[in-house]
């Protein structure tokens, strides 16, 4: 059984079970003690030692109520309690496995289905954006009767300012741009006032380079008539004299999937149920259009776009594009602030959207939190893993998609999309969003005045995790979950806020498996794996807690670890002096499960010298005092264990450096969680049907030198000697290790 799959069942903040042995699966056990609360005992600032005075206190008194009898007179009282002070003060059964006995679990394997949910099934990439624009600008479409003053603003150009064909120019330029802030890889593409055969050639085009990467579909009709019912879009024919109508069955046929489309123009509703009608009709034929095809759509069929000229004619793209000038635009108009600042400053907000030391960098920062926060709080999670973590440029126009239903409603029109999400325009978390934008624009005059002022940043996350803090004090499981939990993620990427958003995130952790899983599901595993390349001393401690929780939940990361070479981090955290044993635990605990039936980790550890390291601070553990933690020993010998087993370069490397010898008297200590440890660790040692003999070498003299014979032989002796051990948990260890060694040796 695997180290993950097994810690997802024992480690509990209400369980003090951790199984040493994992490698059988039917043999119940009680024994061990729990990494995370020791990690818990360490974060409290309470010493091992207070802890074991604690328990022998409660054990005294539990004793002195037994003995003396709860019933006797107070005479036989006073008698037993002097006759006390003649008798051994022996304290029994009042270890934490024993405190844990009715809390324990038989070993095997979850059932609950929690462990790997969290990740994305398929990581999708959008490679080509293809952005049709049917503008003709200048000349107004039959079946639309427009008011004066109109909405007029492409892309924050006005298209009347300048000849058309410029301005159409200079439209379709803009709206590139704006998609390559969003991906700068995705290789936008832009038809204007095109035909159909031009239309096809594009989307063959993006189809083609794209292969299995999903495409991006813009159409702005503004300039073309409203969707057919029959689901038709409009285009034009070479002299600019007809409407051409385009079939959305030829559309779907030309891009396939996966794909995501916008359809900015009114009536956008019609093509939305064109689109679920044709997915319907090919659901039982050999189509693929319902794979993966999504929908961005600015209005209901029934409805036109809005035309009042406080907002852009292109309102919805407006939204998806550039969502911080058109959210604050709109706040504007609707803030008291708006007798006393000059609307054009909003133009001149000073940063960049990447840089969040700067006031646009930290307004974009807030944004995501934000539209993160209600989504993640109003979609189902597999719909919220969908939308806002598979695929960097689809999350963010579902983040913005939230704005525009916000705005867009506000002008009684109702963007909709594929998958349909349910209403978030009333969403309480728009109110944080409202004072950030209302600080912003207070500060905007002084320091569009002088560009070298620092802005004051908005108390916004502040906020928010002491919101998280006061769910952590009267939260639970069965209690609805923090709705902050994504902006905790957003909170990771600012120094400032770093540690407070890690301590808050541990002890939400500390809740449960359920908590890590929801952590997991809300998208945390790339930040705290990012958080390994630094080298914040006081960050180590609770990054270490952290993966402990996450890798008791899921051994799967155990790839990514390696992968990004994460295993160093705890091996230097491993092999520092200035942490506490317990501390070390963890860490030792991550190393084991990196290593556990992972051969690259394995392979990873022993070039960044694991085994050395593990055997250094056994050797200086033994003799064990008052100040040894038995939890990291237990560790030290398991994460050896695993990573020498069934790996024959790993115990050439073990056995060369006298691991036999360091490891042996740790078979003699009192806590049999150590011994059992310990004599896993020595039995994996053994060569038991190894990769040398099993790759074919033959003959005594290739498989065995003179050294190794006398090494395994007194591993052997050693493992005989505790045969008779008075723990189950430890003669479990040693029959195991017999039962193999019989199998493999049968002749």
């Amino acid at each position: 059984m695997a180290l993950g799959d097994l810690m997802a069942s024992r480690f509990s903040s209400q369980s003090s079970v951790a199984l040493v042995s994992n490698h059988y699966d039917n043999f119940p056990s009680t024994q061990g003690d729990d990494v995370i609360d020791s990690a818990r005992r360490d974060n409290n600032s309470s010493s091992s030692s207070s802890n074991n005075n604690n328990r022998d206190r409660d054990s005294d008194t539990a004793s002195f109520s037994n003995y003396g009898g709860g019933n006797a007179t107070t005479g036989s009282t006073v008698a037993t309690t002097t006759s006390m002070a003649y008798l051994p003060q022996s304290v029994v059964l009042c270890e934490l496995r024993h405190e844990a006995f009715e809390a324990s679990v038989p070993t095997g394997p979850s059932d609950s289905g929690i462990v790997s949910k969290w990740r994305p099934k398929d990581r999708m990439k959008t490679g080509y954006v293809a952005l049709v624009l049917c503008l003709n600008i200048g000349v107004d479409p039959p079946d639309v009767i427009k008011i004066s003053p109109c909405a007029r603003m492409e892309c924050w150009i006005d298209p009347f300012s300048m000849a058309p064909q410029k301005a159409l120019e200079i439209i379709g330029k803009s709206l590139r741009n704006q998609y390559e802030r969003w991906q700068p890889k995705a290789h936008p593409k832009v038809q204007l006032d095109p035909t159909v055969d031009e239309v096809k050639k594009l989307c063959n085009t993006c189809r083609k380079h794209a292969k299995s990467e999903r495409v991006l579909f813009h159409y702005n009709g503004h300039g073309v008539p409203k969707p057919t019912a029959n689901g038709e879009i409009w285009l034009f024919n070479k002299t600019y004299t007809q409407y051409i109508p385009l079939p959305i069955s030829d559309l779907d046929s030309w891009l396939r999937t996966p794909s995501i489309y916008v359809f900015d123009c009114s009536a956008a509703g019609m093509i939305v149920n064109a689109f679920q009608e044709l997915h319907d009709w090919s659901a039982s034929g050999s189509a693929g259009s319902t794979r993966d095809c999504i929908l961005l759509a600015a209005c209901e069929a029934h409805e036109t776009l809005p035309q009042s000229d406080e907002f852009p004619a292109d309102v919805f793209t407006s939204c998806l594009t550039t969502p911080i000038k058109m959210a604050l635009k709109w706040f504007y108009r609707r803030s008291l602030l708006c007798d006393s600042l000059d609307y054009s400053l909003i133009d001149k907000i000073p940063g960049r959207q990447n840089d969040r030391k700067t006031l646009l960098g930290e307004l974009n920062w807030i944004f995501t939190a934000v539209t993160d926060t209600i989504a993640w709080n109003v979609l189902p999670h597999g719909l919220f893993q969908r939308l806002f973590r598979q695929d960097l440029l689809v999350a963010s126009l579902f983040r913005n998609f939230l704005l525009a239903e916000r705005i867009m409603r506000s002008a009684n029109c109702s963007p909709i999309s594929h998958p349909m999400l349910p209403p978030t325009h009333q969403h309480h978390m728009w109110d944080a969003w409202d004072m950030a934008a209302e600080i912003c624009l207070s500060q905007l005059p002084s320091m569009v005045e002088d560009p070298n002022s620092e802005f004051q940043s908005s108390p916004f996350f502040t906020e928010q995790l002491t919101a998280f803090e006061v769910w952590l004090d009267h939260g639970s499981e069965h209690k609805k979950p923090p709705e902050q939990l994504p902006i905790v993620l957003q909170v990771l990427l600012s120094q400032s806020h770093r540690f407070r958003a890690l301590v808050l995130l541990g002890r939400f952790l500390d809740m449960g498996p359920w908590a890590v899983d929801l952590a997991l599901s809300v998208g945390i595993f790339p930040y705290v794996l990012k958080l390994l390349q630094t080298t914040t001393p006081e960050l180590r401690q609770i990054l270490v807690f952290i993966w402990t929780k996450i890798l008791a939940l899921d051994k799967s990361c155990q790839v990514d670890l390696v992968k990004d070479g994460g295993h160093t981090y705890f091996i230097r955290f491993l092999d520092s002096l200035e942490t506490y044993p317990e501390q070390r635990a963890m860490a030792a605990f991550v190393l084991a499960v990196i290593v556990d039936g992972h051969r690259r980790g394995q392979e990873a550890c022993i070039e960044a010298d694991l085994i050395h390291v593990c055997l250094r601070l056994l050797r200086g553990s033994v003799p064990i005092d008052t100040q040894t933690e038995p939890l990291f020993l237990q560790w030290l010998c398991l994460c050896l264990g695993k990573l020498w087993e069934d790996f024959t370069e790993a115990q050439m490397v073990g056995l060369q450096a006298d691991a036999p010898a360091i490891c042996a008297p740790l078979l003699l200590v009192p806590q049999p969680e150590v011994r059992a440890s310990a004599a896993f660790a020595l039995a994996t040692l053994l060569d038991v049907g190894g990769d040398v003999c099993r790759d074919g070498a033959t003959g005594d003299d290739e498989c065995y030198d003179d050294d190794k014979v006398r090494a395994e032989i007194s591993i052997i002796k050693s493992l005989l000697s505790i045969v008779s051990d008075g723990s189950p948990l430890v003669r479990a260890e040693v029959a195991l290790w017999h039962a193999l060694h019989l199998a493999t040796n049968r002749t």
